[in-house]
C-alpha cells in the first residue's frame, strides 16, 4: 500500500510500540488525572505533534539514504529488525516498576506532552530504526509512502490516546494496583517484538 510492506504489520507495530511504558504514556495519565478527559487529549494532540516533528526528522534521513544508499539501507532494515529484537529483549528480562510522574502543570497538557515527547532522546533513534523496516524500496513512492505512514500514525495515537485516556478516568487509581496485569502485558509486548525482528529478517 503506497510503498509500505506489509501494512496490517506496520499498523499492529506502531500500536505495540504506543503501548510500551514510557513518558508519552505517563504524560496521557497524568493529565488525565489532573484535568479529567479533556486534558487527557489535550495530552494526547501534544503527543501527536511531538511524534511528527520527530518522524519527520527522521523522514529526512531515511530518504536521504534510499536515495543515495540502496545498499547501506538494506543494511539499516536488519540493524531496525535487530534494535526491535533489543527492545523485546529488554521487556523480557525487565524487573519492572512503577515510573515516576512526569512534570505535567494543569492548563498546560498540551504545551507540556508535546516538550515531554520531543525531548525523548529514544524517540529519533526509534524512528530512524522504524521507517526503512517497512519501506518496499521498489514500490516506494517518495513523499506520498512517508506522508501514509505519518498520517497513520498520527490516527494511531489519537484512537490510542483515547481509549488510555477513557480508561484512566473510568478506572482512576485502579489503574496504579493492577501491576501483575501490567507487567505481563510488558512481556507480552517484548515477545511481539522478537517476533517482529526474526519475521522481517526472514522476509
Amino acid at each position: 500500500m503506497l510503498g509500505i510492506a506489509d501494512y496490517g504489520a506496520f499498523c499492529a507495530a506502531v500500536l505495540l510500540f504506543l503501548a510500551l511504558p514510557g513518558p508519552g504514556n505517563l504524560a496521557l495519565l497524568t493529565s488525565t488525572a489532573k484535568g479529567g478527559l479533556r486534558a487527557g487529549l489535550a495530552a494526547t494532540l501534544g503527543v501527536i505533534v511531538g511524534d511528527q516533528v520527530l518522524l519527520w526528522l527522521a523522514v529526512a534521513g531515511v530518504a536521504a539514504l534510499l536515495a543515495a544508499y540502496p545498499t547501506v539501507f538494506a543494511a539499516v532494515q536488519y540493524a531496525g529488525a535487530a534494535y526491535l529484537g533489543w527492545l523485546g529483549l529488554k521487556l523480557l528480562v525487565s524487573r519492572g516498576g512503577v515510573a515516576a510522574a512526569v512534570p505535567i502543570t494543569p492548563g498546560r497538557y498540551a504545551r507540556q506532552a508535546f516538550f515531554i515527547t520531543l525531548l525523548n532522546p529514544k524517540a529519533i533513534v526509534f524512528y530512524m530504526a522504524f521507517f526503512p523496516l517497512f519501506i518496499d524500496p521498489a514500490a516506494h513512492r517518495g513523499a506520498i509512502t512517508f506522508a501514509a505512514m505519518a498520517v497513520t500514525i498520527a490516527a494511531l495515537t489519537f484512537a490510542y490516546g483515547l481509549i488510555v485516556c477513557l480508561l484512566a478516568r473510568a478506572m482512576g487509581d485502579e489503574i496504579g494496583r493492577r501491576r501483575r496485569v501490567a507487567k505481563a502485558l510488558e512481556r507480552l509486548a517484548g515477545v511481539f517484538l522478537i517476533g517482529f525482528g526474526l519475521k522481517l529478517v526472514a522476509s
